[in-house]
């Protein structure tokens, strides 16, 4: 008997060794630029251990061609760092690179099913469906909501100065965007931004926290979904989706008799989602539609605070931007009503605030690149072909710092927004083509509108004994480009009430 145990797993190993030696050639045989593989992670070493943005920018650096092998543990993958391949890829043939290679398995329907794990055909439908949600007309319903909660906003901080210890900008500003995406996706009260305290709160709490189990699910679901289904890893922590799903229930009850009215927010396109499935006879399942809320949520809150907490980091250590950004903001609140003003920050008439938000974004794209999976074969280029099934990445972090269209770019330079004339696919902090965020325009008035508040009620002060922006930490157990510690300044009234 031991002779066949020793038999078979000499075997297994001559197979093992055999099958890790021709995936270790697989890019040095098509000729494309790599760095050697690790025999168990592939290229993913520095997972758990640095940032991605941060490892996606060392692989732009070190390697100047438009394209670099990678091995998703043993998989082989494409980086691109060229803005032509990325036009193809993204929306010349993003027909063939509709899916992302993403994907939080079937033990988890809340984390699979959302508009940004999910693929084809489930992704069309709900796309068409929801997109209408978000055009600049439907966002005006929001606006009461988002003028609020900025108010609030601005009576928090003035409650905060008075006290001695330093304000945690990430914490506050994710007080004040779980409220606004909150409250749009699920229609529930949350009043989070004015003392950090709500349910809704509590989740996005959750959604912060990223220890070694949780770091291990989120890589595994973004870089080798093959152990997702194993391990029944999820991209929602556990605790939370039973809230969605009562909460969701709830406020279907709450407006069962207003289904048929005109869509206000993401809750009310849901539910006429639903409506119109039943007539239909379609198998749209409810974790189908709260998955949805989920993921705006999810995708929403930490994603604007973080670039709320480094825009105003940046800004403080800026004061002639600040003087610039603050003269801006004043003379178009002077110059026109309430009304007019508000339409203004809406529709992106405040050019250099927006150049402001352009450049935080270039400097802190939430995700450092854009993933795509290519349904056939694919020529890349004359000398390179990938098959069907290889995973894409578009190195947005990389070009975003690439002094050839950006130049000086460590510096916080918000005037190189200013004349519109950044190259294409060089600049795509909420991506590019059919799946290009839905949730932008929604973003860009949740930080217009905290922005406007902010700045002409203070002025941004750096903290003595604090790092400068380029010495601040990055988080290393997430994947996503957010602080990893603690940022403050000083807000001084500026004798102002907005």
């Amino acid at each position: 008997m031991w002779s066949y145990v020793i038999i078979t797993l000499c075997a297994f190993a001559i197979w093992l060794y055999l099958h890790w030696r021709h995936t270790s050639q697989y890019w040095s045989k098509r000729g494309v630029p790599h760095l050697p593989p690790h025999p168990i992670l592939g290229s993913l070493t520095f997972l758990q251990r640095r940032n991605p943005a941060l490892w996606l920018r060392e692989m732009y650096r070190h390697f100047d061609t438009p394209y670099v092998g990678l091995w998703l543990v043993w998989r082989p993958a494409l980086l691109v760092n060229s803005p032509d391949i990325a036009r193809r890829v993204l929306v010349k043939d993003a027909d063939n690179f509709k899916n992302r290679f993403l994907s939080s398995g079937t033990s988890d329907p809340i984390g699979q099913l959302n508009l940004f794990t999910v693929n084809d055909p489930i992704w069309s439908y709900m796309r068409k469906r929801l997109s209408p949600v978000f055009t600049s007309a439907k966002l005006k319903n929001l606006n009461g909501l988002v003028t609020e909660k900025a108010s609030l906003l601005i009576q928090r901080i003035h409650n905060e100065c008075k006290r001695s210890d330093p304000i945690d900008l990430r914490s506050m500003y994710s007080d004040y965007t779980t409220d606004v995406i909150g409250t749009a996706a699920f229609g529930v009260s949350s009043e989070a931004t004015l003392n950090g305290k709500s349910h809704l709160r509590d989740v996005t709490k959750e959604f912060m926290k990223f220890n070694v189990l949780r770091g291990i699910a989120w890589c595994s679901i973004f870089f080798f979904p093959r152990l997702v289904d194993i391990f029944r890893f999820s991209f929602f922590p556990k605790t939370t989706t039973d809230y969605f799903r009562r909460v969701y229930r709830a406020m279907v009850i709450q407006r069962r008799d207003n289904i048929g009215r005109e869509n206000k927010d993401l809750l009310d396109a849901l539910l006429k989602i639903q409506e119109e499935s039943v007539k239909n006879n379609e198998d749209v399942t409810e974790d189908m539609l709260v998955s949805q809320a989920a993921i705006f949520l999810q995708g929403g809150f930490d994603t604007s605070a973080s670039t709320l907490t480094f825009m105003t980091y940046e800004v403080a250590h800026q004061p002639q931007i600040q003087e610039k950004l603050y003269k801006e903001i004043l003379n178009a609140s002077e110059k026109y009503t309430k009304e007019e003003f508000n339409s203004i920050i809406l529709s992106n008439g405040l050019t250099y605030m927006n150049c402001v938000i352009n450049e935080t974004l270039r400097k802190y794209p939430v995700m450092g690149w854009l993933d795509r999976i290519a349904a056939n074969d694919y020529q890349i280029d004359s000398k390179l072909t990938i098959t069907a099934g290889t995973p894409v990445y578009v190195n947005t972090v990389g070009m975003h710092y690439d002094p050839k269209y950006f130049p000086q770019p460590e510096k916080f330079d918000p005037d190189r927004f200013l004349h519109g004339d950044v190259e294409p696919f060089t600049y795509m902090p909420f991506g590019e083509g059919p799946r290009v965020c839905i949730g932008q325009r929604f973003a860009y008035i949740t930080l217009r509108k905290a922005m406007t508040a902010i700045f002409l009620n203070f002025e941004v002060r750096p903290l003595a004994n604090t790092p400068k922006p380029e010495e601040c930490e990055l988080e290393k157990k997430g994947l996503f480009l957010v602080p990893a510690n603690v940022m403050s300044v000083e807000f001084v009234p500026r004798n102002r009430t907005f």
